[in-house]
Formats: C-alpha cells, sequence, structure tokens
C-alpha cells in the first residue's frame, strides 16, 4: 500500500490557486501565505513532476501546455479533498449520519425530493449528499460504497448480487413528435407508424436496460428503430425533438416538460415502463436506508408513489 504524500497534496493546491489566479501575489494571498515560499514550493513541484508548470513572463504568469492538461484533474482533485473535509466536519460536529444518494435528473425533479424532505424532518442532524448520475452508473457506485442509495431507471432484473431494486414509478409509453409533424394531429399514435420515422433514443451506454426495452418493443411490432441520435436523458430527448431531428418514445408525464413546439401523444398500444426504482446495497448496511426504503414501500402502499 502506497504512503500518502502530503507535501504533494499541499503543492497542488498551491498550483491550482497560482492557476486560477494568474498571479504568484495574489495566489499567496489567497493561501494566506508570503510570496517567496510559495514560489519555491512551485518549483519543487516543477521538479519533481518533470514538468514546467508555468510560464513567466513581464505579461504575467500563465499555465505551461502542461499545466493546463494537468489541470482539470487538479480541480476534480481539490473538489474531493473539499468534500471529504466537510463530512468530516460535519460527522465531528455530532451528526448522526451521511447519506450519499446518486439520482437520474428526472428523479431529482419528483421522486428524492419528498423522500429527502422525510428524512430531514425525522432526522434533522442527517447530512444528505446527493449527485446526478446515469443509470448505468448506479452498480458500480453502490458496490464501491460510493452511494448508499441510487434512483434510476431499471427494469428487470439485476445481474449484480447484493442489489436490491424498489420499482417505485411506471408511465405509459407516449410519442413526442415536433408540433408541426403530421402525426401530432393524431389523438394516439400506433407504434408501427414510426417504422419509417428517424428516432431520437437514450443512450444504450447511460441506460443499457432502458435502451434495450424500447428496441425490443419496437421488434415486436415488426421494426427496429432507425436511431438518428443517443442522447443522455428524457429532457434531452424532448429537446432534440424539439430541433426537428426526429420523434422519441417518452414516458407520458414528459408531456408536462415539453416546450409549444414538441407535441407528446400517448401510444395507441398500452405500454408501461418502469421510470423510477431505488436501488441499494443489501451487504452494505445502512441504517438511513433502510428507513428510506420502508418509507418508499409505506408511500406505495398507500398510492402515493405511483408502482408496478
Amino acid at each position: 500500500m502506497s504512503t500518502i504524500d502530503f507535501r504533494l497534496i499541499r503543492q497542488l493546491w498551491m498550483f491550482l490557486a497560482v492557476a486560477e489566479e494568474q498571479n504568484f501575489g495574489r495566489a499567496a494571498a489567497r493561501l494566506a501565505m508570503s510570496q517567496p515560499p510559495l514560489t519555491e514550493q512551485i518549483k519543487v513541484l516543477e521538479h519533481s513532476l518533470r514538468l514546467q508548470l508555468f510560464e513567466r513572463s513581464r505579461r504575467g504568469t500563465q499555465l505551461s501546455p502542461a499545466g493546463a492538461a494537468i489541470l482539470p484533474a487538479v480541480r476534480q482533485f481539490a473538489r474531493q479533498v473539499e468534500h471529504l473535509e466537510r463530512v468530516v466536519r460535519e460527522v465531528a460536529a455530532g451528526q448522526s449520519g451521511v447519506l450519499h444518494v446518486g439520482a437520474i435528473t428526472s428523479a431529482m425533479l419528483d421522486t428524492v425530493p419528498p423522500l429527502l424532505d422525510h428524512l430531514r424532518r425525522t432526522h434533522p442532524r442527517l447530512t444528505v449528499f446527493v449527485r446526478e448520475i446515469d443509470s448505468v452508473d448506479a452498480i458500480s457506485g453502490l458496490e464501491a460504497g460510493e452511494l448508499d442509495l441510487a434512483f434510476v431507471r431499471i427494469d428487470g432484473e439485476v445481474s449484480s448480487g447484493g442489489i436490491a431494486v424498489l420499482p417505485l414509478m411506471e408511465d405509459r409509453l407516449a410519442v413526442a413528435t415536433s408540433h408541426d409533424h403530421a402525426l401530432a394531429a393524431q389523438p394516439r399514435v400506433r407504434l408501427k407508424s414510426l417504422a419509417e420515422e428517424q428516432w431520437v433514443m437514450p443512450a444504450r451506454q447511460v441506460a443499457p436496460a432502458y435502451f434495450d426495452l424500447l428496441v425490443n418493443i419496437c421488434r415486436t411490432q415488426g421494426f427496429s428503430p432507425r436511431v438518428l441520435h443517443e442522447v443522455r436523458s428524457v429532457t434531452s430527448q424532448i429537446a432534440y425533438v424539439g430541433c426537428g431531428q426526429g420523434v422519441a418514445l417518452v414516458p407520458a408525464s414528459m408531456r408536462k416538460l415539453a416546450p409549444a413546439n414538441v407535441v407528446v401523444r400517448p401510444l395507441k398500444e398500452k405500454v408501461m415502463v418502469i421510470t423510477a426504482a431505488a436501488a441499494w446495497n443489501t451487504r452494505r448496511h445502512h441504517p438511513m436506508v433502510d428507513e428510506a426504503v420502508d418509507w418508499l414501500r409505506a408511500q406505495g402502499r398507500q398510492g402515493r408513489t405511483p408502482r408496478p
């Protein structure tokens, strides 16, 4: 196991300050230190990395090509350190727990907020960190312990052992078209009538199970969708349709997010899809996850959360 080089961490923090300020004097003030030690530490960092990180001239301090290349990774590292510091401070201050939640965009709009409101009311000292994820990232995040609870679009069994899935919301599939499309005038659209259309689909690498489900639904009608664009979210599908880039199969509830130039019509065939599911790792016990799942199940029994 390698030893943590805390000196390197400190030097990278200094590098970030100089890179963002583009001036050693301002960077030193930002770091609450004098300029000569800062200059010396940057030279030590450049020597240890065998890279010139800055180009110094009378016009000021500019990033070198090598410095510009490593800057995004250093920024990401800095955010992770700040996140770690925040968690440590809150736990040290007596927080009762920390919950890491990942969710797709649509779940962040409707499914996640009521649950978090409940948890904050019942556990006011709980710290919750929410971040946007793609459905495909959920399993690996749960297995690695980066996520405690995920809200994603999963339909069917999960091959990974230990991952439990609770379907939360389902919706009927509908067709999104531009407002001037011939199908927009129909109250309901037959799936077969989309066989020759160009399609905007959710990217398979983002939601493989959902992508395959949509393709299989089309194949039951005797055709495969002619995919023109693969996008990262259902909202992106709506946006592409509005730009005249094809048609899309979307949950009927997306009608409320459609702009004036997009029409959402239900399919004549009644096809239901899971639009949100909670997933968690049963091999990593977390009391707040247990409580969250119990609350979600109770909401389903009470009819407050649409269930399959």
